[in-house]
């Protein structure tokens, strides 16, 4: 499966690109770097060094906008820590970023390459609706979407509607979702229903270092100092273990536990397996102008609009199986990208 992946990187979407690398039926053609949980520039370099301690071969990442469509853009450092990657620190990267914009690159690629390319957006849908603007037939030349956004029957993460992908640039999200209505393949779309129901835990970090062969094999807890860092072996295994720890802080100072909601891996997950999760179609729109609701995804599931289908929205999942398959995949990935080494 060849992906353009767009992100905005991003402790999860660190996670989610990750994983895609690790995936033996994964080709990732392009990344598009999204202003969203950090500035667009922070998440460029972000995707560059992951890829470099990745040891990837060198693969297209392009800048996306600066700012969304039509508001100011609003970061979440909070969240994601000052560079988006927790308290991971990632080492400088010799590799450059791409000529060409990250709307061009959507544009040039799918073109170039028409339906073979699966789409997968894990941040802002920014680049997106400027490459729709662009070429307005992308949604026929996609293979297909897969979109991390969206709440439907559940709350917000951003206000008590609204989820943050969305929020962020809520004008692009309506182009999208307005330009794939009629598309020959509908998006599929990983929203906080599902996705925070997957809750990576301390535990997972261990199995994770365990696959690798990674030593010493740590298990983080509440207690460990903001000035922990992790000594394991494996470079992968270290610097997912540092940036996720910042994640499990933020998600108990609002009291949700010691955890992370792993949304962007798992939208990897689903896109190159559908099968993983259980989907109903819908008809979705983002509210505009709501005072109290701007940026909520309203979804029309019994065709009250009478207007077709646009989303194909997960329902159902296994999160168990998933996290099966990161450990299996970013563990083996790691351990066979750096083998004795650690």
């Amino acid at each position: 499966m060849r992906i353009l992946l767009d992100v905005d990187t991003g402790i999860d979407d660190s996670l989610a690109l990750l994983y895609l690398l690790a995936a033996p039926e994964a080709e990732i053609v392009g990344i598009a770097s999204t202003a969203g949980n950090v500035a667009a520039d922070r998440v460029a370099a972000n995707n560059l060094a992951w890829l470099d301690i990745c040891r990837a071969p060198e693969i297209e990442v392009a800048l996306g906008a600066a700012a969304p469509l039509a508001v100011p853009l609003r970061t979440t450092e909070d969240t994601h820590g000052p560079h988006g990657v927790g308290y991971a620190e990632l080492p400088p990267t010799t590799r450059t970023l791409s000529p060409r914009s990250a709307a061009e690159l959507w544009v040039d690629t799918v073109r170039a390459n028409p339906g073979e390319i699966t789409g997968l957006c894990t941040g802002p849908l920014t680049n997106l609706a400027l490459a729709l603007r662009a070429e307005p037939a992308l949604p026929r030349l996609l293979r297909r979407l897969v979109i991390m956004g969206g709440a439907f029957n559940h709350p917000g993460n951003t206000t008590p509607t609204a989820e943050w992908n969305i929020h962020v640039d809520p004008e692009a999200a309506a182009e999208v979702f307005d330009a794939f209505s009629g598309a020959p393949q509908r998006p599929l779309v990983c929203g906080l229903d599902i996705t925070e129901s997957i809750e990576m835990l301390p535990l997972h970090l261990t199995r994770l270092a365990e696959r690798a062969g990674s030593t010493p094999v740590e298990t983080v807890g509440p207690d460990d100092p903001i000035t922990f860092r992790s000594a394991t072996s494996n470079p992968i295994v270290r610097h997912v273990t540092d940036a996720v720890r910042f994640y499990f802080d933020f998600h108990r100072s609002y009291e949700l536990g010691y955890l992370a909601h792993m949304h962007d891996p798992f939208a990897a997950a689903v896109t190159l397996d559908p099968a993983l999760a259980v989907t109903r179609p819908a008809t979705v729109a983002v509210e505009l102008n709501g005072a109290l609701t701007r940026g909520t995804t309203v979804a029309d599931w019994t065709g009250m609009w009478g207007r077709e289908p646009n989303a194909d929205i997960v329902v159902g999942t296994d999160p168990a199986e998933f996290f099966i398959r990161l450990i299996e995949r970013v563990g083996d990935f790691a351990q066979a990208v750096y083998g004795e080494e650690s």
